[in-house]
């Protein structure tokens, strides 16, 4: 037995509520058994028992052991004094209140199932990723369809403290903020780094400046990124690498520390690749969020990015390195990666900064008309019956793996408390 168990059970009254006695053999009625505090004080707030005829509005507290409240020394603690009842699992100890009297109690030991104390500990030994792997026919759809929308506006709403973040650092400059998050997505998982980075140190002025000039947006990206420091042997990347070292010294751009990797990456996805095809994306758009935020529909956003990288790059994965041709086009996965990590995320925040829900449900909608997102994640709940029709679908699963499945958070869990459920 765990005390985050305890709370649980007592949270739920998932247990045998038939004939309530106190260890002093009062009778006992639950009312209501509280909220749960998760700041500092008592367990439970504002709850409602009667014991025989009176009735008590207070607090309550839980312990694995009665003996816990002693070890955790809340008898010095002001915030525990108003004590109404102390729910324990095991009572080898009585509390007193301030004046010497015995404060009520009641033992659930004999009182849970023996089933759902089986179930817990499966949940919590369980050997795979995903926890209840082995129950999740127990839960209903319709739990799922809630719970899944509760997971995606819990990852927004992180991703927007995020947003908040940058906004601090760039005195409420959305478009900022924008570029910042969407060269980082730019980068993907290698180069995220690096590449926000880069855009931190080339301001959205600046680049609007030289928003017609594609050789000077490649120029200074490729030249921020380190990418320009060689002896180049072909025309192209000589006349980049001097059109960088003059607005280097004319904008005495910051150094970027960060270097970008070609490791272990397809070459579609090179640094200096998806350096062009941003070069391309700034050189089609400027006052990018501005455009992205007026969007009404998905579409609107899919022709915004599909962009081309410059001529040089038909022919070309790094370099002074010629290849086969092919064009490199920003590809449909790619536009939907940005779509699920950059726009809905700041689109989302700015609804929820400015207050107004229209742009939040925009990026809602917009999730759930992106195709989901297909790796090792979703691919482990799908293979155990479970949809996964949309990036609202996808985004939810990857929020439920990582901060509550990696975490055997099954409690807060609106799954694991259906399976539990299922063994009262």
């Amino acid at each position: 037995m765990t005390e985050r168990l305890l709370q649980f059970i007592w949270q739920m009254q998932y247990f045998n509520k038939t004939d309530l006695h106190t260890t002093a053999n009062e009778s006992l009625q639950i009312i209501h058994p509280g909220h749960l505090n998760t700041n500092q004080g008592p367990d439970f707030q504002e709850a409602g028992i009667r014991i025989n005829t009176t009735t008590w509005a207070g607090n309550i507290e839980l312990h694995v052991k009665a003996s816990d409240w002693k070890l955790h020394r809340h008898d010095e603690d002001k915030n525990y004094k108003n004590i109404i009842l102390h729910v324990v699992w095991e009572n080898d100890f009585t509390v007193q209140d301030e004046w010497g009297n015995d404060t009520p109690a009641l033992v659930l030991q004999n009182r849970v199932s023996k089933i759902l104390l089986q179930r817990y500990e499966e949940l919590m030994y369980a050997q795979t990723i995903i926890p209840c792997s082995g129950s999740i026919s127990m839960v209903p759809e319709l739990i799922w369809s809630s719970w899944k929308a509760r997971l995606v506006a819990e990852r927004l709403q992180r991703k927007t403290q995020t947003v908040e973040h940058y906004l601090k650092e760039t005195n409420g400059h959305w478009e900022e903020v924008f570029w910042w998050m969407l060269a980082r997505n730019f980068g993907a998982t290698v180069n995220s780094d690096a590449f926000e980075a880069i855009a931190r140190s080339l301001s959205v002025g600046i680049l609007t400046k030289h928003k017609n000039q594609i050789h000077q947006l490649e120029s200074f990206l490729l030249g921020q990124a380190g990418l320009l420091d060689a002896g180049f042997e072909e025309e192209y990347p000589r006349m980049l690498q001097k059109e960088y070292l003059f607005y280097r010294k004319k904008y005495n751009f910051l150094p970027v520390h960060q270097p970008v990797h070609f490791l272990r990456m397809r070459p579609g996805n090179f640094p200096c690749i998806r350096l062009a095809q941003l070069a391309k994306l700034i050189q089609r758009s400027s006052r990018l969020f501005s455009k992205v935020k007026s969007a009404s529909v998905l579409a609107q956003l899919k022709t915004l990015l599909t962009v081309t990288a410059n001529d040089y790059w038909h022919y070309h994965y790094r370099f002074d390195e010629t290849s086969s041709f092919k064009e490199k086009v920003l590809g449909r996965q790619m536009i939907e990666n940005i779509i699920i990590n950059t726009i809905v995320p700041v689109v989302f925040a700015y609804g929820y900064v400015k207050q107004e829900q229209s742009y939040k449900n925009k990026a809602l909608q917009w999730l759930e008309e992106t195709t989901a997102e297909q790796n090792n994640i979703t691919r482990q709940w799908t293979a155990l019956g479970l949809t996964n029709a949309s990036a609202h679908d996808s985004q939810a699963y990857i929020e439920l793996t990582k901060a509550y499945c990696c975490n055997k958070s099954c409690l807060n869990c609106a799954a694991g408390a259906a399976i539990l459920k299922r063994s009262v």
